[in-house]
């Protein structure tokens, strides 16, 4: 687990936690079998990972989403500049991807 989130996951962070977004409660840099998860939310099912450029065509990102989604996870997955840049279209698909629109 990482102490110092980029500025992408604090922006995030800062939209999903105290159940800010329509009452899902999400948790940051969870770790879960073997992984550390950079936004959860149990009750969704719904897994959120920030990405950076290194993060590019991964095998092992792929492997850690086939691994969750076996266990009845969703994962989606934003660049950090979409963060930045659109906060309120993650905001959305986010919502979207937990059923909550």
């Amino acid at each position: 687990m990482r102490s110092d989130a980029t500025k992408a996951e604090n922006a995030l962070w800062q939209a999903l936690r105290n159940r800010q977004l329509n009452g899902l409660k999400f948790k940051r840099q969870v770790p879960l079998s073997g992984y550390i998860l950079d936004f959860v939310c149990f009750d969704a099912r719904l897994v959120i990972k920030v990405d950076g450029s290194q993060h590019a065509e991964s095998k092992r990102d792929l492997e850690r989403d086939a691994y969750f989604q076996s266990q009845g996870f969703r994962t989606i997955r934003f660049w950090n500049d979409d963060i930045l840049r659109n906060l309120d279209a993650v905001c959305l698909t986010i919502l979207r991807e937990a059923g909550a629109v």
